[in-house]
């Protein structure tokens, strides 16, 4: 059944006009008058509905009864990304989401091949948000993570607000001693941070303040994974871990 995000407050029985991207992606799917398809506004649950007018540029729908299906992990974790470069970025992000990351955070690193600031940082940031929301709607989510502003990795390591001392730290590093193995067996009941470099990984002096600031390094073994390929490993081993499928 076809899944759209709505940006608007969902109660059951509403007739509902349709977003203009929501009714250009309907018409892609080549839907109908009559057909059903879910709606979720990301808190929480969703609610089934049916097309009752599909025109050009416009399509409604009527609402049923709400829906408190969750399709989230049992844990909470933030990805912190060295931004990478090409479509790398844009990948790793659907693919976060799909795997149950509950937070983005951009990350701009002395080795990120990419450089945004201002507007430009806030397009991308939007886009972003824009890929979660939709592989929200692909894989099943009704709770949209959020894509944070990107932050230099430095200030962002020193923001005590932001690296809170009750949660858990990882950071994945070539150099680390300890493996995957000594990560806990049970998933946290405190949030946590997993933080990946960009292509090359972290600068050493990145690497050191992440460690004066609390995280613990893990490495995954003798191979050197690609920065889109390292982070979606751990996040699946920790699915298949901690129960998150």
């Amino acid at each position: 059944m076809p899944r759209f995000f709505i940006d608007a407050p969902l109660h059951a029985g509403a007739l509902l006009d349709l977003p203009d991207t929501v009714v250009r992606h309907i018409q892609v799917l080549r839907l109908k008058t009559g057909d059903t398809l879910t709606l979720f506004n990301g808190t929480g649950g969703e609610y089934p509905a049916v097309l009752t007018t599909l025109e050009k540029r416009h399509a409604t729908a009527q609402l049923g009864e709400h829906d408190r299906r969750e399709a989230e992990p049992p844990y909470r974790i933030t990805l912190a990304q060295g931004i990478a470069g090409g479509d790398k970025m844009d990948w790793l992000i659907e693919k976060a989401i799909e795997l149950g990351v509950t937070e983005i955070q951009p990350l701009a690193t002395e080795r990120s091949v990419i450089r945004l600031e201002g507007e430009r940082a806030a397009k991308r940031v939007a886009h972003w948000q824009a890929l979660v929301q939709a592989a929200c709607e692909q894989c099943g989510r009704n709770r949209v993570p959020e894509v944070l502003p990107i932050r230099p990795i430095t200030a962002w390591l020193g923001d005590r607000d932001v690296i809170k001392s009750d949660g858990w730290r990882v950071l994945l590093s070539p150099r680390a001693d300890s493996g995957f193995d000594s990560l806990p067996l049970d998933a946290p009941s405190a949030p946590g941070i997993l933080l990946f470099g960009p292509e090359g990984g972290l600068a050493p002096q990145e690497e050191a303040l992440a460690r004066q600031a609390g995280f613990s390094a893990i490495r995954l073994g003798e191979r050197i994974l690609r920065t889109e390929t390292a982070g979606m490993a751990v996040l699946a081993a920790l699915a298949a871990r901690w129960g998150g499928w």
